[in-house]
């Protein structure tokens, strides 16, 4: 090709000095970042420069001193992922928790526990079928979330994918469906739900042994096949599993450096099948697994990394109104792109 021909050099912008200072900061080897540009269309001189001022920078000295702060709090969390590896994890199971061990033992120390016996009574796990729920509540507009197959990241695009529609329908919908995740009615619909579904409340037991009064719930219903996709919540949760069993997937807050958290509270594994080729610091990380059964609760301490699939269709109700300190989202980072 001649050189009148031939096409214009790549020019370096903020979004090229960005990934150079990302980089360097991460510990990227300046010649092989230079590769990279050259490589990509940008002319070796003008690389080269570009490079040679990013290393100088007084602004980039600065902030590797913060990696280098965020460095020293991923070691003191690593202390606590080797010391997890010299036992097997497990999630116990305790039949009807007293609220003292609850909170000494589990809620205060930051441990994921299923609690039996609590639901035994429970009125919701005998009437909650598909004929009580569509004809007592048929009419009522509920919303749920739909189009979830044909977009992988439907959970951060959750909002895009509310639809409304009258709850009988979507009890038969429900009812006809087998095994599919394209449809889902999760926390995320809990602003038009709670009011249209609120007298099903009334069939659950308050649980004030762990829980304020009159505690209000976020209503979960779908068929076997509905996936949330691996990430961890801002406070701590209750899964209160009325019908059907979850499998649930859990990782200790400490491993949070490894899950490679891609945006806000969400990572980029599947934890169905977690690829270790494609996700390397995986490869020693600890995985919790319990299938929740109905009438148990499991508590999902704030912090812990979770995955969970609906192995059959399943109702659960959710609650984060414990009776002591719950409030870990105010001083969550308000720039939610790590």
């Amino acid at each position: 090709m001649s050189q009148a021909n031939a096409a214009p050099p790549v020019e370096i912008n903020d979004a090229w000095r960005g990934w150079i200072a990302e980089n360097l900061i991460l510990g990227g080897n300046p010649q092989v970042l230079l590769g990279v540009m050259i490589q990509s269309g940008i002319a070796e001189q003008a690389a080269r420069v570009e490079l040679e001022a990013a290393v100088r920078s007084p602004y980039l000295r600065g902030v590797s001193r913060l990696h280098s702060r965020l460095a020293k709090r991923d070691w003191v969390l690593g202390i606590q992922s080797r010391l997890n590896k010299l036992v097997e994890l497990t999630v116990p199971r305790r039949e009807r928790l007293s609220e003292a061990e609850f909170l000494s033992q589990y809620y205060s120390r930051n441990q994921p526990v299923i609690i039996t016996g609590m639901l035994d009574d429970c009125a919701a796990r005998s009437k909650w079928t598909f004929d009580y729920l569509a004809e007592q509540l048929g009419e009522r507009e509920v919303e749920v979330q739909f189009g979830r197959n044909a977009d992988p990241d439907y959970e951060m695009n959750s909002l895009s994918h509310k639809r409304r529609m009258p709850f009988g329908e979507y009890v038969a919908m429900v009812r006809d469906a087998g095994v599919t995740n394209d449809f889902y009615m999760t926390a995320n619909n809990d602003g038009q739900n709670r009011e249209a579904l609120r007298e099903l409340m009334s069939d659950l037991p308050q649980l004030t042994e762990y829980l304020k009064p009159d505690s209000p719930g976020f209503f979960w219903f779908g068929p076997a096949g509905t996936v949330t996709p691996l990430h961890h919540d801002l406070t701590n949760n209750f899964m209160i599993q009325v019908t059907g069993r979850k499998r649930v997937r859990l990782i200790a807050p400490c491993d949070t450096p490894k899950v490679y958290n891609q945006r806000h509270c969400f990572s980029l594994i599947d934890a169905r099948n977690i690829d270790t080729q494609r996700f390397p610091m995986m490869a020693d990380v600890p995985v919790l697994e319990c299938v929740l059964e109905p009438g148990e609760i499991l508590f999902l301490p704030v912090g812990w990394w979770h995955f969970v699939e609906a192995l059959d269709v399943t109702i659960t109700i959710s609650t984060t109104h414990f009776k002591w300190d719950n409030d870990f989202y105010s001083w969550y980072p308000a720039n939610r792109d790590f």
